[in-house]
């Protein structure tokens, strides 16, 4: 055998595991970015950098529509206990004298004694 050639297929042989490794190493760096996309509802993007969008279908904006609307629910309902909740923040931190003078106050206003 020539010995060029055997010094090439010795070279062959010494970088091909390195090769492989990297190889390896790429694909699954690309299926971990792939799924943590999708995990965390990030848009998807082909080999050329563009967005790949789902079909819209009128499911779909039903369904967009529904979650939008139940998401406004949420919010209103969530102000609310945000505001209950200051509340009870505000008579647990009063000092108890001045919360027993505003529930006297309150009972005096309505009649009742």
């Amino acid at each position: 055998m020539d010995p060029q050639l055997a010094q090439i297929l010795q070279f062959v042989g010494d970088i091909l595991p390195y090769v492989a490794v990297i190889t390896v190493a790429a694909v699954a760096g690309s299926v971990l970015s792939t799924w943590l996309k999708i995990k965390n509802g990030y848009p998807l993007s082909n080999s050329w950098g563009f967005p790949l969008h789902p079909k819209t279908d009128r499911e779909s904006a039903e369904r967009i529509t529904l979650l939008t609307n139940e998401n406004a629910q949420l919010r209103a309902q969530l102000g609310s206990l945000n505001d209950r909740l200051q509340t009870v923040e505000r008579i647990v931190t009063d000092q108890p004298s001045r919360l027993a003078r505003d529930i006297d106050s309150l009972v005096d206003k309505g009649g009742h004694a």
